[in-house]
């Protein structure tokens, strides 16, 4: 049988998808609703993983979480094949320290219809998190 009393002790956090239009907007939005009241800031893909570990921030280390992404489709389609080729085409740019082959790979994977736009990356690093429910609204 399922114990489903737990949802209502889970830590609910909502990620709204129309208060951002970029990956820069989402870690700023990402920042405000996990990091509220400490100074660090979500700034790379990374970075996003290691705070949905918890301990530091709204929640525990390990703490049942359910997120919330309200407007889901909008961040899919922000967040989408354009986003994402800029994304990869801008770290092949920078150079250092970006490891530009495998930023080449994934660009050329994207372009084949093979690769993961960065919504699904997000969606993925979240989903790595067993503790954590992730709600597309």
């Amino acid at each position: 049988m399922l114990n489903t009393s737990n949802n209502n002790t889970r830590k609910m956090i909502v990620i709204h998808g129309g208060h951002f239009l970029s990956l820069d907007g989402f870690y700023e939005e990402a920042s405000n609703v996990l990091m509220k009241g400490t100074d660090w800031k979500i700034g790379t893909l990374d970075g996003f993983d290691d705070i949905l570990y918890g301990g530091f921030g709204v929640f525990e280390n390990k703490e049942e979480i359910e997120i919330v992404w309200k407007e889901s489709q909008k961040s899919r389609d922000d967040l989408g094949l354009k986003a994402t080729q800029e994304f990869y085409e801008n770290k092949i740019r920078q150079g250092k320290p970006f490891n530009i082959q495998l930023m080449q790979q994934k660009l050329d994977e994207l372009r084949a219809g093979k690769g993961q736009t960065l919504f699904e990356i997000l969606i993925q690093i979240i989903s790595s998190h067993k503790n954590i429910t992730l709600i597309l609204d």
